[in-house]
């Protein structure tokens, strides 16, 4: 096999026929035949094969090729070619798929009221018992005939079917395993610490061009067709889930930075209640002093200093009510096993991300193996 819609073989080919004027005496039968190497000398049909690219004969050392006369008038014609055949194929399961290519031999100028081309009985076609193909399966061959009618008449056509299955060991070990690893390494990114920013990026963007440059391989070496393979659909998929862990770090990055924000917010308007309650205090202290002088008491502080044990209580209260759920469930409580910083929702993306990306992955794989899998089979 050479690209996706060609194949090359390199065969021997044989046609015999009966040419009652080349019958000779076998004087007593001591001579068997006789051989010729020159085929212009006797009549021959006007073989071709009709989806034939490119051929060639073997000259080395001598031309490949001899006739044979028989006495009684029959011509053995063989001869070694080599020959690179056209072979449309349906890609739509590759590399899941099965192929059928054809050899075609018709007559090119005799019609079948001339020239009718005959498969000869018992074993027309003999395969070599240690053909290997570095990407294919020879299951089996079917012979036939495939007669076609023209403007200028009806000719005789034969033809051998070829059953090619495609061996995926290669491609999986090639393309599927090689996509796996790139999606899991993408994955590596949620156990980072969210502050990692170079490492995170750098992860990111490297498992998503060397996904893409894969994907660009692999369209390379095939046509380039209008439906959508099986492959096709693979490196998407794998291209997506790279894509998507990049995004998701992107998202963690603007939770982070919000939340942040939020906290310091938070923290400017702490303080400036306490400045208020402060200056609110003395002032009230002063006025009480102004009424009445004489008058000695012990005054409280109305407002408590940030190192109060009452005024840290209500602060962690505060931050507890912030943080607890409005609604209890079972996902809150599964998360809140997990450490997170106060008010964070950054950190709970990333554990979230690290459950939910492996289970639709492995979803993804448990449709894709089953659906191509079974499709294959009915094709069959």
């Amino acid at each position: 096999m050479r690209t996706e819609d060609e194949y090359s073989v390199q065969l021997t080919f044989r046609e015999q026929w009966l040419d009652e004027r080349l019958k000779f005496d076998d004087i007593g039968g001591r001579l068997k035949y006789l051989t010729l190497t020159e085929a212009n000398r006797v009549w021959m049909p006007d073989l071709f094969f009709s989806n034939e690219k490119e051929g060639h004969f073997h000259n080395i050392i001598m031309p490949n090729v001899y006739i044979r006369i028989f006495p009684y008038g029959s011509v053995l014609y063989s001869i070694r070619i080599s020959l690179t055949l056209a072979c449309p194929m349906n890609l739509k399961l590759y590399p899941l798929d099965r192929q059928v290519c054809s050899l075609r031999m018709a007559s090119y100028g005799w019609t079948t009221a001339d020239l009718v081309f005959l498969w000869k009985e018992g074993d027309p076609v003999q395969v070599v018992k240690n053909l290997h193909l570095p990407r294919f399966t020879l299951e089996k061959f079917l012979t036939d005939y495939c007669n076609s009618k023209t403007n200028t008449g009806e000719y005789s056509c034969l033809k051998v079917d070829l059953l090619f299955k495609r061996e995926f060991s290669y491609y999986l070990i090639q393309i599927y395993i090689p996509c796996c690893m790139l999606v899991i390494v993408s994955w590596v990114s949620f156990w980072l610490d969210q502050g990692a920013v170079p490492a995170r990026v750098s992860l990111g963007v490297t498992t998503l061009l060397t996904m893409a440059t894969q994907t660009s391989g692999i369209n390379a070496s095939l046509p380039p067709v209008s439906y959508t393979k099986a492959i096709d659909v693979w490196t998407g998929v794998c291209l997506t889930f790279v894509f998507g862990a990049l995004l998701e770090f992107a998202l963690v990055n603007y939770a982070s930075r919000s939340a942040d924000r939020a906290a310091d917010m938070h923290r400017e308007n702490m303080k400036k209640k306490r400045r208020e309650m402060e200056q609110a205090s003395l002032d009230a202290a002063s006025d009480l002093l102004d009424t009445d002088s004489n008058a000695t008491f012990a005054m409280k502080p109305l407002v408590r200093h940030p190192g109060d044990p009452l005024a840290l209580e209500k602060l962690r209260q505060c931050e507890v009510h912030m943080q607890a759920p409005k609604r209890p469930n079972c996902c809150r409580s599964w998360l809140s096993k997990f450490p997170t910083r106060q008010c964070s929702r950054s950190k709970r993306i990333d554990v979230i991300s690290r459950i939910t990306f492996p289970l639709v992955f492995a979803l993804f794989n448990l449709v894709y193996w089953s659906t191509y899998l079974f499709r294959e089979e009915e094709e069959d």
